[in-house]
C-alpha cells in the first residue's frame, strides 16, 4: 500500500508502470535502454479515492486524463529508470495530496467608506490635474 495521507492509501496494483525510450540527449544509452516512464492511474475507477478527491483530481489533471478517466503521468526527466519511476510516483502522489485540500469559498466583502472617499478623491485630483493641461486662451487648435 503506497501512503498519499491520513486518510487515502493506494493499491500497488492500481498503478501501471511501461518504459519507453526517453527522447532528447543521451548518446548511446538514450537509444538502448528504455529509462522513460508512462505511469497509469484510473482514477474513475480507483475504489481508493472518496469521490469528492476523484472529482477534483480529474479537474486538476487536465491534458494528462484519458476519455475514460485514466491518468498518464510522463517521466523521463532523469537518465536511470529508477530515478523516473520514483519521480513518477512522486508526482502522482503530489496530485492526489493536492486533490484532496479544499478551496476555502470566497466570501464577498464590500468596501469601506473610507476607501471609497481615497478612491473619489484620487479622481477628483487626477480631473483636476488633466484640467489644468488645457490650451491657453487666445490659442486655437
Amino acid at each position: 500500500m503506497i501512503r498519499v495521507n491520513a486518510q487515502i492509501e493506494l493499491d500497488e496494483r492500481e498503478i501501471q508502470e511501461d518504459f519507453v525510450r526517453a527522447s532528447g540527449p543521451g548518446g548511446q544509452n538514450v537509444n538502448k535502454v528504455s529509462t522513460a516512464v508512462q505511469l497509469r492511474f484510473d482514477v474513475a475507477h480507483s475504489p481508493s479515492l472518496p469521490d469528492p478527491v476523484r472529482e477534483r483530481l480529474m479537474s486538476l489533471a487536465g491534458r494528462r486524463l484519458t476519455q475514460d478517466g485514466m491518468l498518464i503521468i510522463e517521466a523521463e526527466r532523469f537518465r536511470s529508470q529508477r530515478r523516473n519511476r520514483d519521480d513518477a510516483l512522486e508526482r502522482l502522489l503530489a496530485l492526489i495530496r493536492e486533490a484532496c485540500e479544499v478551496d476555502k469559498p470566497r466570501r464577498p466583502t464590500r468596501p469601506t467608506l473610507a476607501s471609497k472617499k481615497r478612491r473619489l478623491d484620487s479622481k477628483q485630483r487626477h480631473g483636476e490635474t488633466k484640467k489644468l493641461r488645457g490650451s491657453k486662451p487666445g490659442m486655437d487648435h
